[in-house]
């Protein structure tokens, strides 16, 4: 799997796509701790504008704790990010894929429990 898990939903509307994603991950576990409007964002900086982009800030609490107990400092690299952004032809849902930024960890237990994670992420993209 690259860094993301990725899925298109075709001619659907970003509000639809994303209260799906909050049940779902809702559903696998994961509450959304923070949300960024990169859109609305860019514009307010640099005077940008872009297709719809949101970044939701995805935590398990239970997998959270546990990977804390185990790497103390890796809150550095939590929580996990889904992305809904709107593309040519709808828009696509990804999440990242938490073993890949895990294994700079060097640390085979938080692999392990990312690979849990990442599990618990796919399905929940998957659901969406």
């Amino acid at each position: 799997m690259p860094y993301t898990h990725n899925r298109l939903f075709e001619n659907a509307n970003m509000a639809e796509i994303e209260e799906r994603t909050r049940r779902s991950l809702a559903e696998a576990g994961f509450g959304v701790l923070t949300e960024i409007d990169v859109k609305a964002t860019m514009k307010a900086k640099i005077d940008v504008d872009l297709q719809a982009y949101r970044i939701l800030g995805a935590c398990n609490p239970t997998m959270a704790h546990r990977a804390i107990e185990l790497e103390p400092r890796i809150g550095a690299m939590l929580p996990c990010n889904v992305i809904l952004r709107e593309v040519e032809n709808g828009i696509e849902v990804s999440a990242i894929d938490p073993v890949a930024s895990m294994l700079a960890t060097e640390n085979d237990d938080l692999t392990r429990l990312a690979i849990e994670v990442r599990d618990l992420l796919v399905h929940a993209i998957d659901e969406v």
